[in-house]
């Protein structure tokens, strides 16, 4: 009797505890479904915000990630404190927990100090092609703690924040014309003055070809190569005719010179064999 006495206090205890607990628990369950329908509204007001006013992407992005985590961690606050636990007791697990988190995400919180940096100092926006960390391509996307590059054989590379605002960056767009350097290999036996005219002509024919007084395009003799005279053949163009510009230039100055009967040399060795035998 004893025990089932026990038990059927146990069992009150229980359901008083579950009673008198129940409306914290409602009441904090309505607090995380109203919180998130409100930063979900946020959110959307936020981006049509950007929209209207056209704001860089990049910073549409980082804030709208930012603000989130920060309502969300916000929310968890309330309701933590609405289930009845102590404020002073909150602070301290906040501190003990956000030392040891600390201690433990050092990667992650220098990744987002470099995002930081990022929005700051803005190396590169959205859109630009960029080669950095050992990948090259489009910036898809800058978040809190990662930047995405859309590569050139439409791969995603992920780079973190950190290891991106620390390292050399080179931005391709930035400046909207890029300067292009091609090498091109004759024979010692050819004809240099004929296959620097001939290679010129080509890129001044060139519509996309920026003939500007301090971008004329050139051709010079660069270097005295072990089988080849190595001809530089130097241009300005915009960012979005780059390629087009190359490719063409490439084939039809192979096509170009070696109809004009130059030559354009592999690396070759010569080899001379003497015969010692005295007989």
């Amino acid at each position: 009797m004893k025990d089932t006495d026990q038990y059927q206090q146990y069992i009150t205890e229980a359901i008083k505890w579950v009673w008198d607990f129940a409306p914290k628990l409602i009441s904090a369950l309505i607090i995380a479904i109203i919180g998130l329908w409100v930063i979900k509204i946020i959110k959307r007001v936020l981006h049509k915000f950007f929209l209207k006013k056209e704001y860089d992407p990049t910073l549409e992005k980082f804030s709208s990630d930012l603000i989130n985590w920060s309502l969300k961690i916000i929310l968890f606050v309330l309701i933590i404190t609405q289930l009845g636990v102590q404020t002073t007791s909150l602070v301290a697990i906040i501190g003990a927990a956000g030392l040891a988190i600390g201690l433990a995400l050092q990667g992650s919180l220098a990744n987002f100090a470099g995002g930081v940096l990022i929005l700051l100092l803005k190396p590169f926006r959205v859109g630009d092609f960029i080669k950095a960390q050992g990948q090259e391509g489009t910036v898809k996307e800058i978040s809190i703690f990662t930047t995405k590059l859309t590569t050139f054989g439409n791969q995603l590379a992920v780079i973190p924040n950190g290891k991106l605002s620390n390292e050399t960056i080179v931005n391709f767009t930035i400046e909207g014309i890029r300067r292009e350097n091609i090498t091109w290999g004759i024979s010692y036996g050819d004809d240099i003055q004929l296959a620097k005219q001939i290679l010129l002509d080509l890129v001044n024919e060139q519509e996309t070809v920026i003939k500007e007084e301090d971008k004329i395009p050139m051709i010079v003799l660069a270097e005295l190569g072990d089988s080849s005279v190595n001809l530089s053949l130097r241009y300005w163009t915009a960012n979005e005719n780059f390629w087009a510009l190359r490719w063409l230039i490439l084939e039809e100055g192979k096509r170009r010179v070696e109809a004009a009967g130059i030559s354009i040399p592999f690396p070759q060795r010569d080899v001379h064999i003497y015969n010692t035998d005295p007989k």
